[in-house]
């Protein structure tokens, strides 16, 4: 009689109950802030999610044309800055933890750096917690949401400053919090007599927003270095420097 062997095969692991629970992030979802980043981690094939007033935004794939090349030029801008100037800190496409309801993934920022008294905080997991001194985005048109849900979430926590690129309107807003509210920075000149941008927060941070838009770089570049030229870029940086020694 033949002998009957009975085998088993191993269990396959369980899948972690809360794992097989959580839904994928959805356009529009309502969440906290931690149920946002929940859900958030467990897509890591997610390029990019934003929760903004307590809502989920998802933007769409987005283009070289349309956005990419605009995003890097606002990067390269703020790069030429930060080398002149020690204790800025840059980062594109970095979460920004502002509230318990907006969590948002800039295009570009610029702070100054925790230990030179700026205004947000690193923590231990390496993100940025509170608001940056300047956030810039890359904005289709005006009906982009950078300009409207957005910009009231950066306004109410504290951003000082905020430049929006409408890339298909030809366009730079560059915004300036007074007391509760965003106006717009009043165009300067430099000593050729150029219509220039200049930061109030940044001293030395000029842009030449008519050689940005037509992709003269290097005039861009140009004015940012007039700027990082002067005496209140000079002054701005001892200041820097004394925050750091005085911690």
């Amino acid at each position: 009689m033949a002998q009957v062997i009975e085998t088993t095969r191993a269990p396959l692991p369980a899948e972690p109950l809360a794992a097989r629970r959580l839904p994928p992030l959805q356009n529009g979802d309502c969440l906290s802030r931690d149920e946002f980043e929940r859900r958030y981690n467990a897509m890591p094939k997610l390029k990019k999610a934003e929760l903004i007033e307590g809502k989920v935004h998802m933007p769409s794939p987005v283009s070289f044309t349309n956005h990419g090349r605009a995003t890097s030029a606002l990067i390269g801008w703020l790069l030429t800055y930060r080398a002149g100037t020690p204790g800025v800190e840059v980062s594109d496409n970095t979460t920004v933890r502002l509230d318990l309801d907006n969590e948002p993934q800039p295009d570009a920022l610029l702070f100054i750096a925790p230990a030179r008294g700026g205004q947000v905080k690193i923590i231990e997991d390496g993100f940025i917690e509170g608001a940056p001194e300047l956030v810039a985005e890359v904005a289709a048109t005006s009906a982009s949401y950078d300009l409207h849900t957005k910009m009231q979430a950066y306004r109410r926590n504290g951003v000082k400053e905020y430049v929006v690129w409408r890339v298909l309107d030809q366009a730079l807003d560059w915004f300036v919090l007074r007391g509760s509210q965003y106006e717009r920075l009043v165009v300067g000149k430099t000593g050729g007599g150029t219509q220039i941008h200049k930061s109030e927060t940044f001293p030395g941070l000029w842009l030449d927003a008519a050689a940005l838009l037509r992709d003269d770089l290097n005039g861009v570049l140009a004015v940012l270095r007039e700027g990082l030229a002067g005496a209140e870029h000079a002054a701005f940086v001892v200041r820097l420097g004394k925050a750091a020694e005085s911690r």
